[in-house]
């Protein structure tokens, strides 16, 4: 295994044990991160939307990952979670496809990939399986994301 490998590795062991401080140090400063959820967070903003998500503790066994592969410059892997989305009580089983970009030994651009109208079917119920397709959705559920990932900022001092 690889040094980058290892660091994707330790960045997703550190979420399966909701572990926000251990996957913030995989990440570089200038981090980029985005997926359909959250897109285009840089920086701390990124690195807090991990703590945001590390918050509700889940039994490990909910998070796992696998296929991690990486070069000097380029990784990916695919992880997984099972977790009851907050504002419905729904049960969600979500299947990620990760891909990452390295500098100076740390991640520097990571992109989650996911099906967001399975997604919504799943968190949203059968609202989210009608509309979970349409982008006016999406930016909505993106713009409720948004909020709550800020009032988390907003009470958490080391991410403003």
């Amino acid at each position: 295994m690889n040094e980058n490998e290892k660091l994707i590795e330790k960045f997703y062991t550190s979420f399966k044990n909701s572990d926000p401080k251990g996957m913030i140090e995989c990440y570089h400063e200038e981090i980029e991160f985005s997926d359909p959820g959250f897109p285009y967070l840089k920086g701390k903003r990124a690195k807090a939307m991990w703590a945001f998500l590390c918050q509700r503790k889940a039994d490990p066994n909910d998070r796992s990952f696998e296929n991690i592969s990486a070069n000097d410059k380029t990784g990916s892997a695919h992880w997984e979670a099972k977790y009851v989305f907050p504002k419905t009580g729904r049960h969600v089983h979500n299947k990620i496809d990760a891909k990452f970009e390295f500098k100076d030994g740390k991640i520097i651009k990571h992109t989650d990939s996911f099906d967001f109208w399975n997604w919504s079917g799943m968190a949203l119920g059968p609202v989210g399986s009608i509309l979970g397709w349409i982008p006016l959705f999406q930016n909505l559920v993106q713009g409720e994301g948004k909020k709550a990932l800020d009032e988390f900022i907003a009470a958490n001092s080391e991410f403003r």
